[in-house]
C-alpha cells in the first residue's frame, strides 16, 4: 500500500534512497554483516539502499515507525513527510507532496 503522497514516486524514492545512504549501518536492516557490506561495490550498495527505501515506503503505510540500523524512520502523515532520525541529533526528511 505505501504512504499517501502527491510527489512522483521516483523523486520520493530517490530522496529516500539518499537518506538511507546517510545511515552508516543501514545494511543491518537486511541482517547483513559489516564485512558483507564492505565487499559490495558502490553500485551494489546503492541497489541495496534503493531496495531498502522501497521496502520502507510500503511498510510505513502500516507500521509508522521502523528502526533501520542505528536510525529510526518515521512516517508523519500530518506533515506529509518521512522523517529519518540518525543517531540522537541528526534528522533528515523526505517530502511526500
Amino acid at each position: 500500500m505505501g504512504v499517501k503522497h502527491g510527489r512522483d514516486y521516483e523523486f520520493i524514492l530517490a530522496d529516500l534512497t539518499a537518506a538511507m545512504g546517510r545511515i552508516q549501518d543501514s545494511y543491518e536492516f537486511f541482517e547483513m554483516e559489516a564485512s558483507e557490506w564492505q565487499e559490495l561495490s558502490a553500485e551494489e550498495r546503492l541497489e541495496v539502499q534503493e531496495a531498502l527505501a522501497e521496502d520502507l515506503f510500503f511498510a510505513l503505510g502500516t507500521e509508522p515507525v521502523i528502526p533501520v540500523g542505528s536510525a529510526v524512520v518515521i512516517y508523519d502523515p500530518e506533515g506529509h513527510r518521512i522523517n529519518v532520525l540518525i543517531g540522537e541529533e541528526e534528522l533528515t526528511s523526505v517530502k511526500l507532496i
